[in-house]
């Protein structure tokens, strides 16, 4: 009890944000690093997503096919004493996501899509990032590491440098605009005669 009592009775001391991270996540001369680092995370969402795009087992006639075979593979990985595929993972892949492959298949295969190309175009970039780097804490859950963990540092990256990483692109011109959910944009503001 008491230590809560000290917690509570402290005050709240704001520790400063370093110069380095200031200038690397907000200065706008750092935009031309995000927008290299943003082209090449699009690019690879969009190239993985487009590859699917036109394949019969991913949205074709046998849309889900591919996705049986990654979760197949995913389920195998689970035994051993340092299993690649934790037993929760594995829940959810067997439970949620085969019973439905057609369906996460779809979903794979268009959030790729829109992943790189809100990256590529620098439009919600921050958004953007945040999903890429959801499907990419999903296949490395899964046990595949490819690029995944490469994609995934740039993408979180990419999220802590939200502010500049799209200022060469449409963010620029569509946060003003559409603002932030802690501060309204141009046009939602009222407009008085």
């Amino acid at each position: 009890m008491y230590i809560i009592n000290l917690f509570i009775k402290m005050k709240y001391q704001n520790i400063e944000e370093s110069p380095i991270s200031r200038f690397l996540f907000t200065n706008p001369r750092m935009s031309w690093l995000w927008f290299l680092v943003r082209i090449f995370v699009g690019w690879s969402w969009f190239s993985a997503g487009w590859e699917k795009l036109g394949n019969v087992v991913w949205t074709g006639d046998q849309a889900g096919g591919a996705i049986a075979g990654f979760v197949s593979g995913a389920l195998s990985k689970m035994s051993g004493p340092h299993a690649d595929v934790s037993s929760w993972y594995g829940f959810f892949l067997e439970n949620f996501v085969l019973p439905h492959a057609s369906l996460w298949s779809h979903l794979i295969t268009y959030g790729e899509i829109l992943v790189g190309v809100g990256l590529i175009l620098g439009a919600f970039t921050g958004i953007a990032a945040f999903f890429g780097v959801f499907m990419n804490l999903n296949y490395l859950f899964a046990g595949t590491v490819s690029v995944n963990p490469i994609l995934l540092i740039l993408g979180i990256l990419l999220i802590l440098a939200w502010r500049i990483a799209g200022y060469l692109g449409f963010d620029y011109f569509v946060l003003p605009l559409v603002g932030v959910p802690w501060k309204r944009g141009k046009l939602f503001y009222k407009k008085t005669l």
